[in-house]
């Protein structure tokens, strides 16, 4: 199975690596706060409402950071991009240990979210333009692993934290470890070279002005963007509405110590592990939008049952594998299709503002779940806002093409002949 990763290259090999652990930090930093939602909910006296909130304004304006960021990296570098996003998760992160009240921890969670929108945009699209296309589905999905791992070490953290320590100073240490991701940058900054189609392409064209912004959506490009989008917002928010609130269901509604809860979650985050390895090979195996298929039906079926059939905590820990495995299937093939439907010249642009407006939209999910669960279940109100979320991925699919195979270098080609053609040779 791992036959094809002796053939990459040695930059190939870094490149993933970089990627890799770049996701993971976020991922170990993005998490963090999905712990600390019961606590500072008792510490601060916080309705789920408002707890819900915080989270949703880190995915959102996470939204506008992948945007940006993707729109710098075509015009400065898709590594410089991924640097400057990596320490700026870090020192917010790390600021959040110091918040006082609902008023900063909003602000300084929100502030966080630009760099970690940000820095999927820009891993994302380096990935994309470095492996090959015969290996890019499952290099780019291997990748992605890396939110497992971060999600793991985030879990193992908060529990060794929350045994130690009293519960109003473990959520501060909690932040404040999050700087830690900041170290990898130097690694990051010795190692990793721009992709040489970047550079190629960099050369021929003006410099991206602001107005580079607003590419994703001219000409023929605009529908793709939309369903794009819409496709992606599914996926996130049907993931958050589960994700976000699963520690404070499992607390609160399953009657499971912190500690417990932090063993509950280890064995979900095994599960979605296995995920996203197996999204990463049927991404090139059966194509994206069959993966992304198969993912979504699986997970609309498993929170159901996650949420509404009675059984034991000891059967709910076992079911959390396979919940988890399906519902982290469908992130592998992102980061490949949608660097296979844009060009090189917009390809940054377009994949961070398709990938984090869908974000930002699914980002009020949880916080939807939170201001509803008030009145009704909460493991009602998660099944019913996953199962919206889940069938909007499932109709944008059917309007979206299938991309496993193409060529990033006869997309670009393809899209500049477009533009340059006449009238009389486009209908021709």
């Amino acid at each position: 199975m791992l036959a094809w990763f002796r053939d990459l290259t040695a930059k190939e090999r870094r490149t993933m690596l970089a990627c890799f652990g770049g996701w993971s930090l976020d991922a170990f930093d993005v998490q963090m706060y999905s712990f600390v939602i019961p606590t500072v909910i008792a510490v601060w006296g916080l309705s789920r409402g408002e707890a819900g909130l915080i989270g949703t304004v880190t995915l959102l304006i996470s939204s506008f950071g992948g945007w940006f960021s993707g729109t710098l990296a075509d015009r400065y570098g898709r590594v410089r991009m991924l640097q400057i996003t990596i320490l700026w998760y870090s020192f917010f992160t790390f600021l959040c240990a110091f918040a006082q009240n609902f008023e900063q921890l909003f602000i300084l969670r929100a502030l966080h979210g630009f760099g970690f929108g940000g820095e999927w945009a820009a891993g994302a699209v380096l990935m994309g333009e470095v492996i090959r296309d015969k290996y890019r589905g499952r290099a780019v999905g291997l990748v992605q692993t890396g939110w497992a791992v971060g999600w793991g070490a985030s879990a193992l953290v908060y529990t060794a934290v929350y045994a130690f320590l009293p519960e109003e100073v473990a959520w501060r240490a909690l932040f404040a470890v999050g700087l830690l991701p900041a170290v990898f940058v130097i690694w990051v900054r010795r190692h990793i070279e721009e992709p040489e189609i970047y550079q190629a392409q960099r050369q021929e064209r003006a410099p991206v002005g602001l107005s580079h912004l607003f590419a994703a959506f001219r000409g023929p490009y605009l529908w793709t963007t939309v369903k794009v989008a819409l496709m992606v917002t599914g996926a996130q928010g049907g993931g958050y509405a589960l994700g976000i609130w699963m520690p404070t269901y499992l607390r609160t509604v399953r009657g499971l110590s912190a500690t417990d809860a932090g063993g509950f979650l280890l064995v979900q985050i095994l599960g979605a592990l296995v995920g996203f390895l197996i999204g990463s090979y049927l991404s090139d195996a059966i194509g994206r939008k069959w993966t992304f298929i198969v993912s979504t039906i699986g997970s609309l079926v498993f929170v159901l049952i996650f949420m509404f059939a009675p059984m034991s905590n000891q059967a709910l820990f076992f079911l959390g594998i396979p919940l988890n495995i399906f519902l982290l299937m469908k992130f592998p093939p992102m980061g490949p299709f949608m660097s296979e439907l844009y060009p090189t010249e917009v390809r940054g642009t377009g994949q961070g503002f398709c990938y984090n407006a869908g974000r930002a939209i699914g980002s009020f999910f949880p916080t939807m779940v939170g201001f509803v669960s008030e009145g009704m279940p909460l493991g009602m109100v998660i099944a019913v806002f996953s199962s919206i979320a889940f069938g909007v991925m499932i109709l944008m699919l059917l309007l979206l093409p299938e991309t496993r195979g193409r060529n990033l270098a006869e997309i670009g080609s393809e899209a500049r002949g477009q533009r340059g053609a006449t009238p009389a040779s486009a209908g021709s």
